[in-house]
């Protein structure tokens, strides 16, 4: 199976479109790789994989990308048309800053200073998650989303799961008031960026709730159970991951046994742009 030409993925048009988030207490682009590890406060899920080595800084380029070609052709055994189409979303591509939550799930640096995630742990998370969500009522699982990039993903991946969607702003006590009309008692929490979706990580670690979240590298992950690595920013990338984690939810449900029978193509799970709706 070819792999890609390019030796290294360079900062795609869906990079270029994210918004920039830096936390404090974060790292800027290192002159070269780390492969330390940091400690944070998640459930043993999330740590599972956690102290996996990176590639050893003397692998070359070649190398590397054939390490990575094994891990996505684990995970996807429809074969190298959707590889490319996964890996061409930018679904790796990270921001130029890292946080010591993110660093096991970072593999490298690329030329243009972007942190480069671990496709394997991806795709790993997403079963992982996939199987985690399978557990629960999903009618009791909610996703959320206050990003513009992540409301269409997110409403498809509802539509076709039955989980329960809460798109832009996040209002306080939805979880935690009873009060309010729109309360909600769910078993497990998705958010598409733990930052922008701060409140609903908040509101679930107040009242015990799971939270499953996607985390680009400069993600600070202190209050996130189950982590997977991702670019969040991303119209593509982000459709990408949410199809990929429909997928598997549906298969645990029982709706499909394969995944060909993933009806539903990605770029329905993309946000339009108003030039392409006009």
């Amino acid at each position: 199976m070819a792999w890609l030409n390019c030796p290294l993925i360079k900062m795609s048009d869906e990079a270029q479109d994210s918004e920039g988030v830096i936390s404090p207490g974060v790292e800027g682009p290192p002159t070269s790789t780390d492969s330390s590890s940091t400690s944070s406060s998640i459930n043993s899920e999330n740590n599972k994989n956690s102290n996996n080595s990176e590639p050893p800084s003397s692998q070359t380029n070649s190398e590397r990308q054939e390490v990575e070609r094994e891990e996505v052709d684990s995970y996807l055994p429809e074969g190298e048309n959707l590889e490319k189409m996964i890996l061409s979303t930018g679904i790796r591509v990270g921001t130029p800053v890292k946080t010591k939550y993110m660093t096991p799930f970072i593999v490298r640096a690329n030329p243009e200073g972007l942190y480069i995630l671990d496709i394997g742990k991806t795709l790993s998370r997403i079963d992982v998650a996939a199987k985690f969500i399978g557990r629960s009522a999903i009618s009791k699982v909610a996703v959320t989303s206050a990003r513009e990039y992540g409301k269409t993903p997110v409403e498809k991946f509802c539509e076709l799961t039955g989980a329960a969607y809460i798109l832009g702003r996040f209002m306080p006590g939805t979880f935690t008031n009873p009060s309010l009309p729109k309360y909600m008692e769910p078993e497990i929490v998705i958010v598409t960026d733990p930052q922008a979706d701060q409140q609903a990580v908040i509101e679930a670690t107040r009242a015990g709730v799971p939270v499953v979240a996607i985390s680009n590298s400069d993600n600070v992950t202190s209050k996130v159970d189950l982590v997977i690595p991702a670019n969040n920013r991303g119209r593509k990338a982000l459709a990408t991951v949410y199809w990929l984690l429909a997928r598997e939810v549906l298969k645990k449900q029982g709706a499909i046994k394969l995944d060909s029978e993933m009806k539903m193509p990605i770029d329905e799970f993309e946000t339009k742009l108003v030039e392409e709706i006009s």
